[in-house]
């Protein structure tokens, strides 16, 4: 497999994936609703994505799918009638997944229900209440030293009824039923990084994917976090015993260093692979390990499924100061970090799908390269002693047990080495490759 040359122009990929983010960033989401229906719709611009419709009630483990929440309008007003806060200028401003409700009451009583953010006191906090039926408003905390005293009158049009929990899928066959899973979450309003810069390069992962000949089967999951991970894996638990590697995509568009999270397994192809790609890629980075806190890399690591599943970022979630405000917004994130995100994904996919088990033809002694024409291959000496040594790792490993990767990381040369040795190798049939 190599889509690199579909990838040459990563400077453009960054500019649409940057405009996908623009066009995604004004929906109100959560973890249902039409704001989730009208992202899955707008992604189906892109690649035919399947949207699936669980109702609300549906026992999955030990959650049960929620009532469906939308809203069309909230606002606070003062008693001279102007809007204070109002949710047609930021969704942030209302306390994700409130309750409808249309009262006049104090500020001493409003000030129970407003969030703000003293350390930021320009920024609007993002907040939810998915599980406990109350109501809220989110505003920048010089807008709550600005309040006066006096009446002011809530209203939150808003609806919370039976209805559905909607996610996207997207399937794309391989050569092999054997399964990379890649996953992010669809339910925040309008934040950037956090994660529609997630949601656009799964996207672009996926159209690139769908033109590649693949060896793996890819599965693309675009869900609301945690209860849909819940609700997907309840609804395929069969389906998850072929997933042989997995990546949740999150936070992708900062200027941060890449970071990677471990899978629960610790040392799983997967974990090994990112960390190999992240060494030799030139860039800082960073390897975290695992934790049953985070994204839903958590439920796919559950031990009931302790699925080989990490998660590849640039700044973790938390730990810069615009994460889930209205600061993590178009200008925070940016169309050069959305693309080398992008690039680092490809580089780990073209790994997974070259690194094979091979069988040295010839295992008794060194072959003879020189009358192959290997001995001497052509270039710089630093490069010429490097692929020698590259073949004779090859040479000396290939017995069945070790991979592509395990050759690399043993002989401390790059993958992409290894791999280019490694074709030479079999034309010249010195090697053939096990069959899984």
């Amino acid at each position: 497999m190599n889509i690199s040359s579909e990838l040459r122009d990563l400077d453009r990929l960054g500019l649409e994936m940057y405009q996908l983010v623009a066009d995604l960033y004004p929906i109100c989401r959560s973890i249902t609703g039409d704001g989730v229906r009208h992202t899955l719709q707008g992604l189906q611009q892109y690649i035919p994505l399947e949207i699936q419709e669980v109702p609300t009630g549906t026992q999955v483990f030990d959650w049960t799918v929620p009532k469906e929440w939308n809203v069309r309008d909230a606002y606070i007003k003062n008693d001279r009638g102007e809007k204070v806060v109002d949710f047609q200028v930021s969704n942030l401003h209302l306390l994700n997944y409130s309750i409808p409700i249309h009262q006049k009451l104090p500020l001493s009583q409003l000030k129970e229900h407003l969030f703000t953010l003293p350390a930021h006191p320009d920024w609007i906090p993002y907040r939810t209440s998915y599980y406990q039926e109350t109501w809220g408003f989110c505003l920048s905390h010089h807008t709550l030293a600005q309040l006066e005293d006096g009446e002011y009158e809530v209203s939150i049009d808003s609806s919370l009824t039976d209805g559905h929990l909607s996610y996207g899928e997207y399937f794309l066959p391989g050569k092999t039923d054997r399964e990379i899973l890649f996953s992010c979450h669809i339910c925040h309003p309008s934040l950037c990084n956090d994660n529609l810069s997630g949601i656009a390069l799964a996207t672009f992962l996926a159209k690139y994917l769908s033109t590649a000949t693949r060896r793996y089967s890819y599965r693309f999951v675009f869900i609301p976090g945690t209860i849909g991970a819940i609700t997907w894996l309840a609804l395929n638990t069969e389906l998850t015993r072929r997933i042989q590697h997995g990546l949740v995509i999150s936070g992708v568009g900062d200027a941060g260093a890449m970071t990677y999270k471990q899978s629960r397994q610790g040392n799983a192809e997967i974990d090994r692979v990112v960390s190999h790609v992240l060494q030799n890629s030139g860039r800082a980075y960073a390897i975290e390990e695992f934790s049953p806190y985070g994204y839903d890399e958590r439920q796919y690591c559950s031990p009931g499924f302790n699925l080989p599943v990490g998660r590849l970022s640039r700044t973790p979630f938390g730990t810069y100061p615009e994460y889930h405000t209205s600061a993590d917004n178009l200008d925070f994130v940016k169309p050069d970090y959305l693309a080398d995100s992008l690039s680092i994904y490809i580089e780990t996919i073209e790994i997974l799908e070259a690194n094979k088990r091979y069988l040295n033809t010839n295992p008794y002694c060194e072959p003879q390269l020189g009358k192959r024409g290997l001995y001497n291959l052509s270039g710089g000496h630093q490069t010429t002693q490097e692929r020698q040594m590259a073949m004779l790792w090859i040479l000396n490993l290939s017995d069945g047990k070790n991979s592509l990767l395990d050759i690399a990381q043993r002989s401390n040369i790059a993958f992409t080495a290894i791999a280019q040795i490694a074709n030479i190798l079999i034309e010249h049939h010195l090697l053939t490759e096990i069959l899984e």
